[in-house]
């Protein structure tokens, strides 16, 4: 399939800077690309890398005004270059159709019009899924949990009983939502288990990565609100709440009853402590350990995590330190000579 620069560019939602007759009949990336192909630009740090690739156009920000290639310019590269990736790479693998005969149903379930189940998962009693969803093989779906319409559950998820999923849903190899949470009274000695009897809810339109871990409540319900994306490897504690459209990147842990705003961003392996909260908008940096609450629309690294700019100061300090060492030996022997 080919496209003129022009017919693309009506299609993303952007505009041309240049020969707006060019073909294109591909994407790559910006060092990877040949003649035909089309590529992006997102960060601008990589903008002179226009001037090297073989790509015939590239996809930039709006910000960029005229390069050596002709230009598709956009809101967003990335989502620009995502679309474009839809249009030119045809998916060849074929999602799951119909019940497989190996699947195991307990009674009373409900399967929406158009829901597709692999081999040997198991869907306990009662369960509701919405129609267009798809299961992959050795999926396994606990009693009274619902899940939403157009859902994907790849291999292996363990999804717990009265767990409520939403619509639009992904959820990738090896998750497990609604595990007990971590709760013990110790006595003499001994670590007697706190019974778990909450929920977990996860809204519309959330993707939950791989070997991803989600505790159920104490009581009550965890919750993960629309929109919000979460990287592989990640444990969510129970009753933990997470705002709409936050992002919890790689290997985060994220204590009990602690709440996360909107619109946060949670870097690699970041630790929280529990019952904090992290306002709207603040991003923690990576590997931060975050003790206390944070503030909305604030950034904070360094353990224990402080404001990111105090941060840098107190690390560059450390930087400094073996020459201050080394100065203060040969004070100290100057001191001793007199």
């Amino acid at each position: 399939m080919e496209r003129t620069l022009g017919e693309l560019a009506k299609i993303l939602n952007g505009e041309v800077a240049g020969d707006a007759s060019v073909t294109i009949c591909g994407v790559s990336g910006i060092k990877e690309a040949k003649t035909g192909e089309i590529a992006f630009v997102a960060n601008p740090k990589y903008l002179p890398l226009i001037n090297k690739t073989s790509a015939s156009a590239v996809i930039t920000s709006l910000d960029v005004k005229k390069a050596a290639k002709p230009l598709i310019r956009t809101e967003s590269p990335s989502l620009a270059f995502a679309r474009a990736v839809s249009l030119f790479a045809a998916n060849e693998l074929k999602r799951p159709q119909g019940v497989h005969p190996t699947v195991v149903l307990g009674k009373d379930v409900k399967l929406g019009k158009d829901v597709a189940i692999s081999a040997y998962c198991v869907i306990e009693d009662f369960v509701e899924i919405g129609q267009k969803s798809c299961l992959y093989p050795g999926v396994y779906i606990s009693q009274y949990t619902k899940l939403g319409e157009d859902c994907i559950i790849y291999p292996h998820v363990s999804i717990r009983e009265r767990v409520t999923i939403g619509n639009r849903v992904i959820i990738h190899n090896g998750t497990v939502i609604g595990s007990d949470g971590f709760g013990f009274a110790k006595l003499r000695g001994i670590h007697h288990k706190i019974p778990q009897i909450g929920t977990v809810i996860i809204e519309d339109d959330v993707e939950i990565g791989a070997n991803v871990t989600i505790d159920r409540a104490r009581f009550d319900k965890t919750l993960i609100g629309r929109g919000s994306k979460i990287d592989n490897l990640v444990q969510i504690a129970h009753n933990v709440v997470v705002g709409e459209n936050s992002i919890i990147v790689a290997q985060t842990g994220i204590s009990g009853s602690t709440v996360v705003g909107k619109n946060v961003t949670l870097a690699g392996q970041a630790g929280l402590v529990g019952h904090i909260t992290v306002g709207d908008n603040a991003v923690v940096a990576a590997q931060a350990g975050v003790t206390k609450s944070v503030p909305a629309d604030t950034c904070v690294s360094g353990y224990p995590a402080k404001p990111h700019h105090l941060a840098k100061r107190i690390n560059a300090y450390i930087q400094k330190l073996p020459a201050l060492f080394k100065k203060t030996a040969e004070l100290e022997r100057k001191v001793q000579k007199r």
